[in-house]
């Protein structure tokens, strides 16, 4: 499985990281790992079944697997 980064979906993670440390302990470019793990969790148990195909992840996936958790401060506090 091939994995594309647009600009817009880079800017969003870094702005997810950026949003939960400010809500949450400011951990610094931690968050950063936590957050790709969270954002990565389903595609590493789905790769093989994908195998040769690409996902592009851009602000509209990054928002869908990753709004929940940055909007509700609880669950930042104990996911991310």
């Amino acid at each position: 499985m091939n994995i594309e980064f647009t600009e817009d979906g880079i800017n969003q993670i870094a702005d997810a990281a950026w949003r939960v440390n400010e809500t949450t302990e400011n951990i610094g470019a931690r968050r950063l790992h936590t957050v790709m793990e969270r954002l990565m969790d389903e595609i590493s148990f789905d790769a093989t079944d994908k195998a040769g195909s690409t996902l592009v992840i851009d602000e509209a996936y990054v928002n869908s697997k990753l709004g929940e958790f940055v909007e509700d401060e609880d669950l930042s506090r104990f996911i991310l």
